[in-house]
């Protein structure tokens, strides 16, 4: 059954090989939905869409330029008629200490993470509203929940409990027309955001934390977004979901 069918989506940082995005990106395509792959780099963007077949469409987004957001999504908009789904998943994470948190390193983290999640979704509530329908899923972190103790620092921590600050409050003010809004909180997932810091000690001593005893999966994550993006979840909105394999159970 193809729960997406007819519905046009908008992945956000969605380029990278084995992250997120691209694992959701792929689901969403296998359940008819028609993708458009945003990310910093726009070659490995449509690179990325032409993977998932020549409906899709991949194009450079600076999530954190608002400007640059909303010319994307009425290009898209124009295009499709409609977007029915966004994904907001473009995310950067840094393994600091909390004094070695540089103003810099605040700003990327946060502006990428948080404000990026702010800046696409206002770039298409205005259709949704409109239409008064749609669905949008923010991803956050089980960091968040938990106050990190994996890899991200606490800026990390903080950007990804403001996602979650900013789902509730999005649902609650875009409830009445239809628009729901939800969160993703994974616990470790092997991609490449983690890859380059993780070594086969580190992989055990997680997995010893974690009840399913593995890390989890993008497709594992790709699940549950194809579930908050599809009607499956029609009464579900400003919820945080966790796909953590039981590490944080509260």
């Amino acid at each position: 059954m193809a729960l997406l069918e007819g519905k046009f989506a908008v992945i956000t940082g969605a380029a990278s090989k084995r992250g997120l995005g691209k694992a959701t990106a792929r689901l969403f395509a296998a359940h008819g939905a028609t993708v458009a792959i945003l990310d910093l780099d726009e070659a490995a963007a449509k690179a990325a869409a032409a993977d998932l077949g020549p409906q899709h469409v991949g194009m450079a987004c600076n999530v954190t330029d608002l400007e640059a957001a909303r010319t994307v999504m009425a290009a898209l908009i124009a295009k499709w008629g409609q977007i029915d789904i966004l994904v907001n998943n473009a995310g950067i994470t840094q393994p600091l200490k909390i004094m070695d948190i540089a103003p810099e390193n605040y700003d990327a983290v946060l502006d990428v993470n948080l404000r990026g999640t702010l800046y696409c979704s206002q770039a298409v509530i205005p259709h949704m509203r409109e239409r008064q329908q749609g669905k949008i899923v923010n991803m956050s972190s089980v960091s968040a929940q938990r106050g990190g103790g994996i890899f991200g620092g606490p800026h990390y921590s903080a950007a990804k409990a403001g996602v979650l600050g900013l789902t509730k409050a999005m649902a609650r003010e875009l409830a009445p027309v239809n628009v729901r809004v939800n969160a993703i909180c994974p616990g470790f997932i092997a991609t490449d955001i983690t890859a380059g810091m993780l070594t086969p000690e580190k992989l055990v001593e997680i997995e010893a934390g974690i009840p399913m005893a593995r890390a989890g999966t993008a497709d594992d994550v790709a699940g549950c977004a194809l579930f908050l993006a599809s009607d499956l979840s029609s009464y579900v909105t400003g919820s945080e979901v966790d796909v953590n394999g039981g590490s944080l159970i509260h």
